[in-house]
């Protein structure tokens, strides 16, 4: 039975291994969030056993855990980076329709003037009137026109810390065109990672709780900043060191297992 349960140890020790190089290999990842490797004992007893004699028979990977604390923000100056003071997510909408949520704020306008992150998929934004006060809760694709009602051309954007996206135009016009949707979670930690510093909600996570940028929980926008990953190096290549020993601890313990078992073959009558 000690073969499994340092069997089982190498195992958690490679899986403990892998989250660590995957945090060390996204440091520089705008919006990644760092995962932790937990581990929950494993027991074998029945109702008929003495509880002082039950044995453990190893450790099992009990979740991966991710850490959404906020990472440092780094000023870039462009205006379309886009970083939250809060625990809110921007809401983005695939080529497929599907719904997802990062943190990672790099946007940027595409052809027909869509404001989109670097896979295309397009930040969502509420509708707003001429002050900039939304007008409802349904979600919209952010969309820059090219041109005014009076005919001039865009000019340049910007985005306010109560999060109102606004088009300036040649004739010195300035036209709020919405404000980005913000979206919390009661369990973010349930939410699915899907690459590229997205997510997508799950039964465990629950539904997307949206709202006003500036409000609550949410958290403000700052725009011309980003925020980079919350890795910690110096924390992670600790980690690496304790979870090299427990990978070198289980494969000694196999193999002492292996002299007790060779020793006892070899015994003669």
């Amino acid at each position: 039975m000690s073969f499994y349960t340092s069997l089982n140890g190498l195992k958690n020790a490679q899986s403990s291994l892998g989250t660590i190089a995957h945090n060390i290999a996204n440091s520089e990842t705008y919006g990644f969030k760092r995962g932790r490797t937990e581990f929950a004992e494993i027991v074998a007893g029945s109702a008929l056993s003495n509880p002082r004699t039950i044995q453990g028979i190893g450790a099992s990977v009990e979740a991966i855990t991710q850490n959404f604390a906020l990472g440092p923000i780094e000023q870039t100056g462009s205006a379309l980076d886009l970083a939250i003071t809060g625990d809110g997510f921007y809401t983005m909408r695939g080529e497929n329709g599907e719904t997802m949520y990062t943190r990672a704020g790099g946007f940027t306008i595409n052809d027909t003037g869509g404001i989109v992150d670097n896979d295309g998929n397009r930040l969502q934004v509420y509708p707003v009137d001429a002050e900039g006060a939304t007008t409802g809760m349904n979600l919209l694709d952010a969309q820059i026109p090219a041109q005014n009602a009076a005919g001039a051309d865009y000019a340049g954007v910007s985005v306010g810390k109560d999060g109102v996206v606004r088009a300036s135009f040649a004739d010195g016009s300035v036209e709020p065109i919405g404000m980005v949707a913000l979206a919390s979670f009661m369990a973010p930690n349930g939410l699915k990672p899907v690459g590229s510093s997205n997510w997508q909600s799950t039964g465990f996570s629950g539904p997307a709780s949206y709202g006003e940028p500036g409000n609550g929980q949410y958290g403000a926008i700052l725009s011309g900043a980003l925020e980079r990953s919350n890795v910690d190096i110096a924390e992670e290549l600790v980690g690496l060191i304790t979870a090299q020993r427990n990978f070198q601890a289980n494969a000694k313990a196999i193999d002492t297992a292996t002299q007790i078992s060779q020793t006892v073959i070899n015994l003669r009558t």
